[in-house]
């Protein structure tokens, strides 16, 4: 074997262009497969990783049938042990209780309908880095008789920080749920929605304006390693309550989902293409390398070289040729995957607005992740041997007499 890997290498560098555009090509192939591949996971990555942040969590404790029926009503009792237990998990790195719900938020003549978050001001930063996005005035304390409103809502209800607002919506089975707080800080979103209708209260607060004490709408859990999800998940369910429900991001957010899948089947569609135009590339190469080497063959075969010898020889071309290609292909788009994924692309127009829709930040983010380089390159290792059909076919099936005149 190691004889045959001699002859292929010198083989290769006898007609150097002839090999310096195969490889040239498989690095074509490669290198924009890789750059699309980490641009479309990039972007999936950061929009699941925005929406389980600011809302789901990878894995969410709640009532049954509350994602379906999502009221007051549909609350659960929590204890410190039950907390604790799901702390505890080796694959939990950080849980954020929530009491989502809605009220009539007034002030002065204007009146608006918004959705109230009752949480754990420190956690929920923690998880999406809500501080962050404060425009003017504080940030919440556990311990705040106030609210933090969306910059939106409170251009709409001509209030600024230090103003009162008043909250009136129902509470806990039918009990009124009224209140008059300071605005303690303004904080902006991307998404014109949230901008237009979230404010965070704390948890304490929330629960007593809403007659649930110690209740909660859910518990939204974060995970060191998601790709344990449905396993920690299923670990989850078996030291829970039955009343509870115990669902994965995935479950609930089906629309983003379906829209991940649907946008993942075009790219994949439009990766085919590249391939297949690629494929036809590196297929040309070799047809014109097996046509202008058929005398070659002829002869060797005539001093007595076996042809299953002969193709083993042309194989291990190949494969040298995918190799050399490949590892080119990796080198030169590594660093450019490692630059954009430290520095995002950002975005404009539509493919902003389509962006910031899903709460995302009008960016393209690009991934780094050693499992679609190798993924991509196993690709082009096939694409590449599929195109030994027809060398191994005229190896197989020419005549000596022939190939050696050139016929």
């Amino acid at each position: 074997m190691k004889d045959y890997v001699k002859i292929a290498w010198r083989n290769l560098w006898r007609n150097r262009r002839r090999t310096l555009l195969t490889i040239a090509s498989v690095l074509f192939a490669l290198f924009l497969a890789l750059i699309m591949r980490s641009m479309q996971l990039g972007s999936y990555s950061n929009m699941v990783e925005s929406a389980v942040k600011s809302s789901t969590g990878y894995i969410q404790v709640h009532e049954k049938g509350y994602w379906a029926d999502k009221s007051i009503d549909n609350t659960f009792e929590t204890s410190d042990s039950f907390k604790a237990m799901i702390r505890d998990h080796p694959n939990v790195s950080l849980i954020i209780p929530r009491l989502e719900t809605f009220a009539l938020l007034s002030s002065g003549k204007q009146t608006k309908g918004a959705a109230v978050i009752g949480t754990n001001p420190a956690l929920e930063n923690a998880s999406s880095g809500l501080e962050a996005k404060l425009v003017s005035g504080e940030y919440l304390d556990e311990d705040d008789q106030a609210v933090l409103i969306a910059d939106g809502l409170a251009k709409y209800l001509k209030v600024n920080v230090g103003d009162t607002l008043v909250l009136l919506g129902q509470g806990y089975h039918g009990q009124t749920a009224a209140g008059a707080y300071p605005v303690k800080g303004i904080i902006s979103f991307v998404q014109p929605d949230m901008n237009n209708l979230m404010t965070f209260i704390p948890l304490a607060l929330a629960q007593e304006l809403y007659s649930t004490p110690d209740r909660l709408t859910s518990l939204s859990i974060l995970l060191t390693d998601p790709d344990q999800m449905r396993k920690t998940r299923d670990e989850l369910i078996d030291k829970s309550p039955e009343h509870l429900e115990i669902m994965v991001w995935d479950e609930m957010l089906t629309e983003m989902v379906n829209a991940i899948e649907g946008d993942n089947i075009s790219s994949q569609f439009m990766l085919g293409i590249l391939y297949l135009v690629v494929g036809f590339g590196i297929l040309g190469t070799i047809l014109m390398s097996t046509m202008e080497r058929k005398k070659e063959f002829g002869i060797m075969v005539a001093v007595g070289m076996r042809r299953t010898k002969l193709a083993i020889i042309v194989f291990i071309e190949t494969l040298i040729i995918s190799i050399l290609g490949i590892f080119a292909g990796v080198l030169t788009s590594f660093p450019l995957i490692l630059y954009f994924y430290h520095n995002p692309v950002p975005l404009t127009g539509e493919a902003a607005e389509a962006m910031i829709e899903y709460n995302m930040e009008p960016v393209m983010p690009f991934l780094l992740e050693p499992g679609y380089f190798i993924n991509q390159s196993v690709v082009v290792i096939i694409i590449t041997m599929l195109t030994l059909i027809y060398p191994m076919t005229v190896i197989g099936r020419f005549k000596i007499v022939n190939a050696i005149k050139g016929r």
